[in-house]
């Protein structure tokens, strides 16, 4: 295996250069931190679609996206496309920049920059609700309304379909909001109906910094919502002083596990410790929903591990959905060039830090290689950049040309990543909703196949797409 040498480190060290595109901080939250990769806001020229917005755009950095409500029949294949789909997709990518990385080629045909391909099924876009401040997630209750989490406040609130917004959930704990912190994902349990019990990933303030927590706790309902009996159930370790790269995404499986995606910290003390089995940074992690350790988890028998790691060698995982075979696919937010999408299996390491296919914001190099021995490829990356979020692999009927298709969340490409998908390989790839100019946060299937999405911005929207 490889590893940094000191000269890179050195140079890392020196430079601070930009982890995400965007790091806009929230009004309240000060000025964002300058680490392995953070670069004030008038940095100056940035690659095609990876600029900061305007600072009154009200924006968050690239961090992540909820994964739907398993609704719908799903396919058993989530990249089989149906039998009429005719030939694979050719011809030019979706436009944009030339690669940051020009020197790093593919390791094989169709890693990057797929065929453009262009959605025949016409659809309308819906607002459902306005004025929520930076949000983040959406989860589905059982009568279809929606638990949406504001990033930076720490708030919850529950929204009907007609866009009535509900006083803020009462009871939820305090969140470190400064950064990419606050209050991340929320999930509905599988068991709600019986339990009432709901998830959600939070930046938590601790002595010494913060990390990210996964808790949950009964929803009361009614005219005034609250959570009653909150319950941690996992904190990412070790506690870290950083407001930057906690992941945070979550994802119930059929046999009751639950994924937490979470991100290395940025920060180098952070970034080091990626693939180390002992620290949760970087790392995919699976427990029970109480919070315990799953006996058939990879490195539970590994000394000196943390036994809820399933995989290792992530940057910062803000998008995660189930396949058609209820395997988990994710996104993760790449340096400048670097955006990936996975399929991480247990006990495998994806290289972070050690490969990759980008560079730092300041075009300071990071890897002396896109390939190592005994590390995992992307299935596909973006160089330049998406700055992927929230994501869904499409398993309803309201649109059924999309049945099957990966859609993610673009915050710097603001669109709606749409990407086709064959025998695990990407074979097409469009960029929907690009004349909105919006940052699309959040992607979720709804209990009827409509495509939920949020926007990010303080006047953070909820959009609903359907077919016209």
């Amino acid at each position: 295996m490889r590893f940094l040498s000191m000269p890179l480190i050195v140079a890392a060290l020196l430079v601070g250069c930009s982890d995400d595109p965007d790091p806009t901080p929230t009004p309240d939250s000060g000025s964002p931190q300058q680490d392995a990769g953070n670069p004030p806001e008038d940095s100056g020229t940035t690659p095609p679609d990876a600029g900061p917005p305007p600072e009154d755009a009200g924006t968050q950095e690239p961090d992540a996206g909820v994964p739907p409500e398993d609704a719908g029949t799903q396919e058993p294949d989530a990249g089989v496309p149906p039998e009429d789909a005719g030939p694979l997709p050719s011809g030019p990518p979706v436009p944009q920049g030339p690669p940051n990385v020009p020197e790093f080629p593919p390791a094989f045909p169709g890693q990057t920059r797929a065929p453009a391909v262009q959605s025949q099924t016409q659809f309308q876009v819906t607002e459902v609700t306005s004025g929520i401040r930076n949000p983040w997630a959406i989860a589905f209750l059982p009568d279809q309304r929606m638990l949406v989490t504001e990033k930076p406040t720490g708030r919850l609130y529950i929204v009907t379909q007609q866009g009535a917004k509900s006083p803020a959930v009462t009871g939820m704990p305090a969140v470190d909001g400064r950064g990419q912190g606050g209050l991340l994902d929320v999930e509905v349990g599988p068991d709600y109906a019986e339990s009432r019990l709901i998830y959600w990933t939070y930046a938590e303030p601790r002595q010494g910094g913060n990390g990210l927590a996964v808790a949950r706790a009964k929803l009361v309902d009614g005219a005034q919502p609250a959570v009653e009996n909150v319950q941690v159930i996992f904190r990412m370790m070790p506690t870290l002083e950083s407001t930057l790269h906690s992941g945070g995404r979550l994802v119930f499986t059929p046999d009751g596990k639950l994924f937490v995606t979470l991100g290395e910290r940025s920060i180098l003390e952070g970034r080091a410790q990626a693939r180390d089995v002992k620290s949760h940074f970087g790392k995919v992690v699976r427990i029970n929903p109480d919070g315990s350790v799953p006996q058939d988890n990879p490195y539970v028998n590994t000394q000196g591990a943390k036994p809820e790691i399933w995989s290792v060698g992530h940057r910062n995982i803000l998008s995660a959905a189930l396949d058609g075979q209820n395997r988990l696919w994710i996104v993760e937010m790449g340096p400048q060039g670097g955006d990936e999408l996975n399929r991480p299996e247990a006990g495998k390491d994806y290289g972070w830090p050690t490969i990759g296919y980008g560079e730092e914001y300041s075009g300071a190099p990071i890897h002396q290689s896109p390939t190592g021995e005994g590390m995992e490829q992307p299935v596909y990356y973006w160089d330049p950049v998406i700055a992927p979020s929230g994501m869904t692999i499409y398993s309803g009927t309201l649109f059924p040309e999309w049945r099957n298709n990966i859609f993610v969340g673009g915050l710097a490409a603001q669109s709606l990543v749409r990407l086709m998908v064959r025998n695990d390989r990407v074979v097409g790839e469009e960029h929907l909703l690009k004349g909105r100019n919006e940052r699309i946060r959040e992607v979720v299937q709804g209990p009827e196949g409509a495509l939920y999405l949020l926007t990010d911005a303080t006047n953070g929207k909820v959009l609903k797409l359907t077919p016209r």
